[in-house]
């Protein structure tokens, strides 16, 4: 938790008041059993009714203002913990962000959501626990020894050895506890998996009723987080009854030795109930610190975890140049590109070259694993490429900011994700000062204007989360729509249309060539009739680049294109 420190920066003042109000309640409540002490041998002990109401309000007044004191430590002590909580928060999603694609996978994205909510909770209820209790409880323990030995010095002394060995206790059990604990944590992990992955995959999991299947595999998830969690509570819950064990043993013997003392008149009636108060407060005292230290196991279990995010370096450093694009150069090549993923065995692509000149077309088509998708992300930089350069506007996109990549090049996936809120608003994603018009003619472009105005409201229609109240066709034109509202040089289009009938394919492959002729469009797809119309056509087996030209010069000269039109088109369609 050292590490996270920084979070408490601008919030020193309630760093130092919340442990001082704290003290102020202690120091209050150690005063307590003087003032009794008191009553006892001076008021009581002379029938003095006087002295004894006076103390009593005395008493009373002392309640009430360690009352407010309290009150006030713990206002201080939630306002830092929520300050801190929200802070780390921000934080972290923003790394998370800052993420390359490579980063997120290898971390995994159900183990971020779990640090991102559970793991800052435990942290921030850790420190304001922490804030509550450090000085306080190590105070009013160290207190009541002190106190004991001014009163006499054998009591202290058999107070001492009960609080050292209870402490030593917990300084054990924190130990053996706080792996335990980063265990759980990872356990939770795979119980999100298991959720999200549920969840996303609903209707395939209903249609080949794997119910009972996932329940099962559920089950035996939740059971070994239960036993972990059961084994470590096993061990936490031994704590208290030790400690109450050990600190009760030490009040036996001050009890032992403190009545022979009042026996002999070493020690006053009001000075043994004062003792054996102060072993109360010590008692409570360390089981609040038993508590405190099996809080701050969770939450240094959970710190850990959220460092290891933030000590995951970008695989991707931004570039730095934000230049404006050559006129001259193409808006996309790639220069004998190869790349392999981090955990795989070979190449995905190899030996990749083409370049796109302003307002030409290209065609991407391969069959299933061909690397077509990589092709997609190399160009949006989410993964930079093994070998060779890949180049936008005449720059390697090593050099370039992301701001300025990406806002030369957009990309439309195959999985349109749609946001909450409204139509509206996911459009402008694309381009935040866009008015009506803009996104009325972006829509129409995309075939979405039958989308819009079938929704009551409009562009101004709710959109329900991850788009769920739009069907994948509708979905896809509009994501299709959010990206030509922000006119990018270069559009990709990755399978972007295969929820789309084939007459509204056409009709959208159509109305891009008319309505965004300014800008370089390059279709990847299965579907010859998606890319048969292209300037040039790249054909990908294996990731290896099989084939470069046009539909006729294709059809000519590689196989692999000339099976793949075989098999989706009749003789005619072929030639024609």
């Amino acid at each position: 938790m050292f590490k996270l420190r920084r979070y408490l920066a601008g919030h020193y003042a309630e760093c130092v008041l919340a442990p001082l109000f704290k003290m102020l309640e202690a120091l209050l409540q150690l005063l307590v059993p003087l003032v009794m002490a008191q009553v006892i041998d001076v008021g009581i002990v002379a029938r003095d009714s006087r002295y004894v109401l006076a103390h009593g309000a005395l008493l009373v007044a002392m309640g009430v203002l360690a009352w407010v004191v309290a009150v006030t430590a713990q206002y201080f002590c939630s306002r830092l913990a929520a300050a801190f909580g929200t802070a780390l928060r921000d934080d972290l999603f923003a790394h998370v962000l800052s993420l390359s694609r490579e980063d997120v996978e290898r971390l995994g994205r159900a183990s971020l959501v779990t640090r991102l909510t559970n793991d800052s909770q435990q942290v921030q209820d850790g420190l304001n626990m922490f804030f509550r209790l450090i000085l306080r409880s190590p105070f009013v323990t160290f207190g009541t020894v002190v106190a004991a030995f001014l009163v006499d010095g054998v009591e202290g002394a058999a107070l001492l050895v009960a609080v050292l060995a209870a402490g030593a206790l917990v300084l054990g059990f924190m130990r053996v506890t706080s792996s335990r604990y980063r265990d759980i944590q990872r356990g939770l992990d795979e119980v999100q998996l298991a959720v999200s992955e549920n969840l996303e995959g609903v209707r395939v999991l209903r249609a080949f009723r794997r119910e009972d299947a996932e329940r099962a595999a559920f089950a035996e998830t939740t059971a070994t987080v239960r036993d972990r969690q059961v084994t470590t509570g096993d061990i936490s819950a031994l704590v208290n009854p030790l400690t109450y064990v050990v600190v009760n043993c030490g009040l036996i013997a001050l009890l032992w030795f403190g009545g022979a003392q009042v026996n002999v008149g070493n020690l006053t009636q009001g000075q043994l109930v004062a003792l054996v108060s102060y072993v109360s407060q010590a008692l409570v005292e360390l089981l609040k610190l038993t508590n405190l230290i099996v809080l701050l196991a969770k939450a240094s279990a959970c710190a850990k975890r959220i460092n290891e995010v933030f000590e995951t370096r970008p695989a991707l450093t931004d570039g730095t140049l934000d230049a404006a694009p050559s006129a001259e150069a193409p808006v996309l090549a790639f220069d004998d590109v190869s790349f392999s993923y981090a955990r795989a065995a070979g190449n995905a692509l190899s030996h990749v070259s083409f370049s796109l000149a302003p307002g030409a077309t290209l065609g991407v088509i391969g069959g299933t694993g061909s690397g077509k998708s990589t092709l997609a992300s190399l160009a949006l930089r989410f993964y930079d490429a093994t070998d060779g350069k890949v180049r936008v506007g005449g720059h390697d996109v090593r050099d370039l900011t992301r701001r300025s990549l990406r806002r030369q090049v957009s990309l439309v996936e195959q999985g349109a994700t749609l946001f909450s809120g409204t139509i509206a608003s996911n459009l402008r994603w694309g381009n935040l000062d866009a008015d009506e018009k803009d996104l009325r003619a972006a829509v129409a472009t995309a075939q979405a204007a039958g989308v819009v105005a079938g929704k009551a409201g409009g562009l101004g229609a709710e959109v329900e989360q991850f788009g769920r109240n739009f069907s994948g066709g509708q979905r896809q034109r509009l994501t299709i729509a959010r990206t030509l509202v922000r006119r990018p040089r270069v559009l990709i289009l990755d399978d972007a249309s295969s929820a789309l009938d084939f007459a509204t394919d056409a009709a959208l492959r159509r109305a891009i060539a008319r309505d965004c002729a300014d800008m370089a469009v390059v279709t990847i797809s299965q579907r010859v009739t998606a890319v048969r119309h292209a300037d040039q056509i790249l054909v990908l087996d294996g990731g290896r680049q099989v084939g470069l030209g046009t539909h006729e010069e294709l059809l000519a000269a590689c196989p692999v294109y000339r099976e793949i039109c075989e098999s989706q088109l009749t003789a005619e369609e072929v030639e024609r």
